[in-house]
């Protein structure tokens, strides 16, 4: 439900999503940072960074009810899955629960955007 008013119902279960992704991909980040094979983790490392942002970018949108909230999540959905399709390369339980996360928020986010 909707903080403070209820219109953004329609959204609130890919704005849960996004910002549980935004979170994990943060937690993950700091973590492949400190694993030893970080040079390994490059690209990894640049898609968490990136998700996050795209994350939290697409829970404004559809908090403020933007005209663009539906392909915002369209492309959150896209890096979402990228995000995940790298993470899923580290076989670490940070990586592996962090995939998950960012599996389900891009479900949602095609949900959200129709696509």
């Amino acid at each position: 439900m909707g903080v403070i008013v209820s219109t953004t119902n329609r959204y609130q279960k890919c704005i849960d999503a996004c910002a549980r992704c935004a979170q994990a991909c943060y937690e993950c980040f700091k973590a492949c940072l400190n694993e030893p094979d970080v040079q390994a983790r490059t690209k990894c490392i640049e898609h968490l960074a990136e998700c996050a942002r795209m994350c939290e970018m697409a829970t404004s949108m559809m908090s403020s009810e933007s005209m663009h909230a539906k392909e915002f999540c369209g492309l959150c959905a896209v890096m979402c899955e990228g995000c995940a399709a790298e993470c899923a390369k580290f076989k670490d339980d940070h990586c592996t629960r962090c995939a998950d996360v960012c599996s389900t928020c891009a479900q949602e986010c095609r949900t959200m955007s129709g696509m």
